[in-house]
């Protein structure tokens, strides 16, 4: 339990996790890695991108714009990507949050906790772009810091703390990310960058219930929006002087940490903060699939030309994952919907094996209801591999790994395929950039007028040019 007297009214220096984030947030000027720099531009592009690709989705364009039909506003506004929308920061940050966290398909960011760090761009952009309309003078610059920064905290306090433990969602750290860089774009203090995280803490943290069986739905596709948005509040909050709560972690029993935590503190590793995670970022590439599943997929895919003219005659199939992999998507029985099958390893490695790729609108009803994906699924074995296990939490690898192999009646069986790094590990960035840009390309071809989208394209491989754009004139370049 915390030390603090439950009977003393006496208000205690702020938690140390809150100064910490505060004065981190504060010093971006120490932040001067070029390959961090580098894959934030990356990641600017690989997320907008994604979330282009979202809206071929009603699930996700029904939740898009005002809440209020006519709440918007004209020319002083928030742009939404790929759409017209102009909204108040706040649910400008709801729309782009939940664009591009859709599909599944941005960045993550796996340790004890996982997540998507791209996800704080919906807060990032939202304000940066409100703020660039109405005189304030930030550039794409400030985009790519205030992204290197978010990556940052929720990437470091994912290391060592496993939210998921005690039931809750990872999305909490989006909150957390998102509000100290949003109320430092906002012009915040110190205190006030302290005050807005204690509320942030305070909201919380979301039940992972919409994320696993049997209750698996599309609420774990806005769930970031939602994270962000309300990160935007808090900071406006703060910047309206808004009180703050200083032992919001830490107070005795009423505490972030004794009610959500069992008591265990909220802990940052020795590294601190800096640039470490923009820099190890693991981009979805190929495929949009559940992270721990990515080289499921791609061995899934290296084995497709061995089985797909032998399927009736598979009699089982061995899966080998991580820990983490074989708690959270080894799923058996009906999937209900998209949510669901994204987050079933065995769905994963289904389609693959009959078709050789896997797409989005491959978790849609159609592609579902053919009887081959559940008959293959039955024979499935899903089982821990050790070694994996123990890379996939070694700082120094951070690997992904699986492995699949495909036995048959006649007692013949394929090689185990097995890959450690998914395409998207910094460890395959050189073979992963070209394909990443590729996609980039693609979705803005397929969402936007020919001229506009190679204008974009033209600004973002132009690091130093991007870099000076005015927020608000580049995403003038996205509206539809």
């Amino acid at each position: 339990m915390s030390p603090h007297d439950l009977t003393s009214a006496a208000r205690p220096e702020p938690d140390a996790l809150l100064l910490q984030i505060a004065d981190y947030t504060l010093a971006g000027d120490r932040i001067t890695s070029e390959e961090a720099f580098d894959t934030a531009r990356l990641c600017l592009m690989d997320t907008l991108g994604c979330g282009l690709l979202a809206l071929d989705y009603p699930a996700c364009t029904k939740l898009l714009g005002p809440v209020v039909p006519g709440a918007t506003l004209p020319g002083q506004g928030a742009r939404v990507p790929g759409t017209r929308y102009e909204l108040e920061p706040i649910q400008a940050a709801f729309n782009i949050g939940a664009m591009v966290r859709w599909l599944d398909f941005n960045d993550t960011w796996l340790a004890a906790e996982w997540g998507h760090p791209s996800d704080n761009l919906g807060g990032i952009l939202a304000v940066a772009d409100y703020l660039s309309r109405n005189g304030q003078s930030l550039t794409i610059r400030d985009v790519l810091l205030a992204m290197i920064q978010a990556h940052e905290i929720q990437g470091i306090l994912a290391l060592e703390n496993s939210f998921n433990r005690v039931g809750l969602d990872h999305v909490l750290l989006v909150r957390i990310a998102s509000t100290a860089v949003v109320t430092r774009l906002l012009g915040g203090t110190r205190q006030q960058i302290i005050n807005a995280l204690s509320n942030a803490f305070l909201d919380g943290g979301a039940l992972r219930t919409y994320r696993h069986a049997p209750n698996t739905g599309s609420r774990k596709s806005w769930a970031a929006g939602d994270a962000t948005s309300r990160a935007v509040r808090h900071a406006f909050f703060a910047l309206k002087g808004e009180m703050g709560y200083p032992s919001a972690l830490s107070a005795t029993l009423w505490g972030f940490q004794d009610v959500l935590c069992k008591s265990k503190p909220v802990t940052v590793p020795a590294q601190g903060f800096g640039s470490y995670v923009m820099e190890h970022v693991l981009f979805k590439i190929s495929f949009p699939a559940e992270f721990h599943a990515q080289t499921a997929v791609e061995a899934a895919i290296t084995l497709h030309p061995q089985v797909v003219h032998r399927l009736d005659q598979i009699s089982r199939i061995v899966i080998a994952t991580q820990e983490s992999g074989k708690r959270i998507i080894d799923k058996t029985g009906p999937l209900a919907n998209p949510a669901d099958r994204d987050h079933c390893i065995q769905y994963m490695v289904a389609v693959p094996l009959i078709q050789g790729s896997l797409t989005a609108a491959d978790y849609e009803d159609v592609v579902a209801a053919d009887p081959r994906v559940d008959a293959l699924r039955a024979k499935m074995e899903v089982v821990e591999n050790s070694a994996f296990t123990r890379d996939y939490l070694d700082p120094a690898k951070r690997s992904i790994g699986n492995s699949v192999q495909v036995f048959f009646a006649d007692g013949s069986q394929t090689d185990c395929v097995s890959v450690e790094y998914p395409i998207g590990h910094r460890r395959r960035r050189q073979e992963g950039v070209p394909l990443l840009l590729e996609k980039f390309a693609n979705s803005l071809r397929a969402h936007l007028p020919a001229a506009q989208a190679e204008n974009i394209l033209a600004l973002c491989h132009d690091r130093s040019r991007l870099e000076k754009t005015a927020v608000h004139r580049f995403m003038e370049l996205f509206v539809a």
